[in-house]
C-alpha cells in the first residue's frame, strides 16, 4: 500500500491539483444537486434561465437603444444587449454562487473531509448549463435577425472559458473571505450591480466618449465582453493587446484566487 505523506503548505500555498482531479466526481455531484434543487417545484422550470437576459435586453433596448440611441456597430440593439447580458450573467452568476458556496455548505465542510476547493469550483457547472440554454436561444435570434458573425464564432468556447475562469478565480477568493467576514455576502451584490453599469454591457465601447475610454478600458471585463461580442455578433475585432490581456487576466485571477483559498482553507472548519 502506497503511504500518504502529509506536509505543511509552503509560503506559496498552491492547491493539490492531483487530489482535486481524483475527487472530481464530488464536484460533479455538487453541481448536479444544485441544478436539481434550483428547478425543483418551479412552474416554468428552465425557462427562468431565459427570463433574466430577455428582460434585461428588453429594458436596455428601450433605454439605451430607443431613448439614448447608442451605437451598436450595426447590430440590432435587442440582439446586442441579449448577447452582452448572456456573457455578463455567466460571470456574475458564477462569481455569486462560488462566493456563497462555502457558507451554504457549512454542514459538509465542517464534518466531512474532501478537497474544499471543489465546492466553489462546482458552482460553475449550473451556470455553464444556464449559459448553454441561453446561448441556444441566442443562436435562434441570430438567424431571426440574419446576423452572421463569421469565423470568429469558433472562438466562443474560448471566451466562455476565459469569462468562467475569471469568475471562478474571483469566487474562490470571495468564498474564503466570506467564511471569515460575512460582510462579503452583502458587499458583493452591490459591487456586481455597480460593475454592471461600469462595464460596457448595455452599450458598446465605441459609445463611450473618447476622454472616458481609458477609464472604462482599464476594466478587463470590458475586453472580454468586446471579444465575446466579436465572436457572436461579428462586431469590430478588439485590439490584440485586449485579446492577450484577457487570457493573462483570467489565468492570473484564477491562480491568485486559488492561492488565497488554499491559504485560508486550514481554518474553515473552525470559522464556519
Amino acid at each position: 500500500m502506497r503511504p500518504t505523506v502529509i506536509t505543511p503548505p509552503g509560503r506559496l500555498a498552491l492547491p493539490p491539483w492531483r487530489e482535486l482531479w481524483d475527487a472530481r466526481e464530488v464536484a460533479l455531484r455538487f453541481a448536479q444537486r444544485d441544478v436539481v434543487l434550483r428547478y425543483r417545484q418551479t412552474f416554468i422550470g428552465v425557462a427562468w434561465v431565459l427570463l433574466q437576459p430577455l428582460a434585461a435586453a428588453g429594458i436596455f433596448a428601450i433605454v439605451f437603444g430607443a431613448v439614448a440611441q447608442l451605437p451598436t456597430g450595426g447590430v440590432p440593439y435587442f440582439l446586442f444587449s441579449y448577447m452582452s447580458m448572456l456573457a455578463w450573467t455567466l460571470f456574475a452568476s458564477t462569481l455569486s454562487r462560488s462566493a456563497s458556496s462555502m457558507v451554504a455548505n457549512q454542514a459538509l465542510v465542517s464534518k466531512v473531509f474532501f478537497p474544499r476547493m471543489l465546492v466553489p469550483l462546482s458552482a460553475a457547472g449550473p451556470t455553464l448549463l444556464d449559459f448553454a440554454v441561453g446561448f441556444g436561444f441566442g443562436v435562434v435570434l441570430l438567424f431571426a435577425f440574419t446576423v452572421n458573425p463569421g469565423w470568429p464564432v469558433l472562438l466562443v468556447p474560448i471566451w466562455v472559458l476565459i469569462i468562467t475562469a475569471t469568475a471562478v478565480g474571483a469566487g474562490l477568493a470571495a468564498s474564503a473571505w466570506m467564511v471569515k467576514y460575512r460582510d462579503v455576502q452583502y458587499v458583493l451584490p452591490w459591487i456586481l450591480q455597480v460593475a454592471l453599469f461600469a462595464t460596457p454591457v448595455a452599450y458598446a465601447t465605441d459609445a463611450i466618449p473618447p476622454a472616458l475610454q481609458p477609464l472604462f478600458l482599464a476594466n478587463p471585463l470590458a475586453w472580454m465582453l468586446d471579444g465575446f461580442r466579436w465572436s457572436t455578433l461579428g462586431t469590430t475585432a478588439p485590439p490584440v493587446w485586449q485579446l492577450v490581456g484577457s487570457v493573462v487576466v483570467a489565468v492570473l485571477v484564477l491562480f491568485v484566487g486559488a492561492a488565497i483559498f488554499q491559504r485560508y482553507e486550514r481554518v474553515f472548519a473552525d470559522l464556519i
